[in-house]
Parts: C-alpha cells; structure tokens; sequence
C-alpha cells in the first residue's frame, strides 16, 4: 500500500489574515490578476460557483515553462479558518494517485501542507508546486497589503 507523504511550509502574511483568507475562499478568481499574473492564465467553473465549497474550479498555469492545468474542488473549514484544495484532474495526477493543497490562515502565518501519494517511488515530492503556491502567495499578500 502506498504512503500518504507530506510537505510543510509557511509563509509570513504582511497583509490582513482574514482580508486574505477571505480572498482566498471567495474571490480566488482574481489570482489570475492579482498574483503571478504571467503563470496564472486563467481559471473557471466547471461545477457549481465561485463561493460555495465542493464547486470546482479548473486552473490553467505554467509551472518551470511548461502549461498545465488543475481541477480543483475546494473544502472550508470556517472555525480554523482552512481551505483545502484537493486535485480531481490535471498534470498533477500524471504523478500522484492523491493530491491535495491544505491552506491555514493563523495570525499573520500561512500554514500550507500539501498531503500526496506519489504514483510510484522514481516520482519526486511536488516541491515544484509547493515554490508555486509560495509564489502566488507572496504576491497575493503583497497586493493585498498595497490595498489595506
């Protein structure tokens, strides 16, 4: 059977963790022009809404130059304010059975963990898509911050 792997990191938010984690939750539509604006091309609704968790999304970006997409169906949980991103589609799934992006906004820290199953043993943890999330946060945050 295979291993459930986990990768962590956080990031320091200068911006105002509800006003993010709100963002985040709700209008995450406006990534695409907000934050890493040239790796981010796009995303839309496949299923449901922009607000309502369980809708999914489909992303289009590039990651290390080369164009791919993810399909996304989101879970909130409003008590510890966290928003988990689990993958049902994309190049994501190419190398792992299971993926899933789990986002926690605390103080002025973002928490993110990304829980995988690689395909197989030659497949390298998705420390490439972790950098990518870090990125956008960072811009996002950023952004958020110049508004705030």
């Amino acid at each position: 059977m295979a291993q459930v792997c986990v990768l962590e990191t956080t990031v320091q938010l200068k911006s105002c963790p509800q006003k993010f984690y709100n963002f985040l939750k709700s209008q995450s539509q406006h990534i695409p022009n907000k934050a890493q604006s040239e790796n981010v091309h796009g995303v839309e609704i496949h299923k449901g809404d922009w607000n309502t968790p369980g809708s999914i999304k489909i992303w289009k970006f590039s990651i290390e130059g080369k164009e791919e997409i993810f399909k996304e169906r989101i879970e909130v949980d409003e008590v510890n304010k966290t928003i988990t991103y689990v993958a049902g589609g994309g190049n994501v799934l190419e190398l792992y059975k299971n993926y899933k992006a789990i986002v926690k906004v605390e103080n002025q820290i973002l928490k993110l963990r990304i829980e995988y199953e690689k395909l197989n043993d030659d497949i390298p943890p998705p420390k490439k898509y972790q950098q990518f999330i870090i990125n956008i946060v960072r811009d996002l945050d950023g952004n958020l911050v110049k508004v705030d």
